[in-house]
């Protein structure tokens, strides 16, 4: 399998050349290939999510290479940025980040509007995916009518609007209950097994972690470890 994510001696600071100047990543090398199912763990603080939004191209490091599906993020200009983070990423956050005063099935097509995609189009295919995550009951609610597991299965219907390559996930079941958990980890295995999405699972679980094809341990800005899991 090819790479679709490689990251050479990433550091990222903050507050550059200020007196409280902050290094959070230390040189952080990894590499994802295509259509695996990592996660990366590690305690707050330990800087995965700041890893993340580097991921996910929602914000630079302060040196190192990042490649992603072969592009050099570095050399990229914000608006291409803005094209990979529509077509070439889905996001998946703790929170949901649903716009609130918009149904299930608008929220799911607003990617494909930010793409260019016709209004026909944009509905049948949020309603596919509303399907593939079982909520096409649930099509014409309103976030605030919905339940936790069921925002979030919205959620990453909206993340496979553009088909990307890759799912980025961050703490996915973090608000949810054990066993809404499970059917969200349960989707993101459908995904990863039968559209052979490569997904990077941020968690501070174990147990989740555990799933994951490979486990990247982080901790104080370093990568500590990185083992198989299944």
């Amino acid at each position: 399998m090819s790479e679709i994510i490689r990251l050479e001696n990433i550091i990222k600071r903050f507050y550059i050349g200020q007196p409280n100047e902050l290094e959070i990543l230390h040189g952080i090398s990894l590499s994802v290939r295509d259509g695996e199912f990592v996660s990366i763990v590690g305690p707050s603080g330990s800087g995965k999510s700041t890893l993340m939004n580097l991921i996910g191209a929602l914000d630079r490091p302060t040196s190192g290479n990042y490649f992603l599906d072969g592009i050099d993020v570095e050399k990229a200009s914000e608006n291409e940025l803005s094209e990979i983070r529509n077509k070439k990423i889905g996001f998946v956050f703790q929170t949901y980040n649903l716009i609130a005063k918009t149904n299930a099935i608008k929220n799911v097509e607003l990617p494909m509007l930010y793409a260019g995609v016709s209004s026909s189009e944009r509905r049948k295919r949020a309603m596919e995916l509303l399907d593939l995550v079982e909520m096409t009951d649930r099509a014409k609610h309103l976030p605030e009518e919905l339940s936790g597991g069921q925002k979030q299965r919205v959620a990453i219907a909206r993340a496979m609007a553009n088909d990307p390559a890759i799912i980025l996930a961050d703490e996915p079941t973090g608000a949810l209950d054990t066993k809404t958990g499970r059917l969200v980890m349960d989707l993101f295995h459908k995904l990863n097994r039968e559209q052979k999405k490569t997904i990077v699972l941020i968690t501070h679980s174990p147990e989740l972690a555990s799933e994951t094809h490979r486990i990247i341990n982080i901790r104080d800005g370093r990568i500590s470890e990185e083992g198989g899991a299944i």
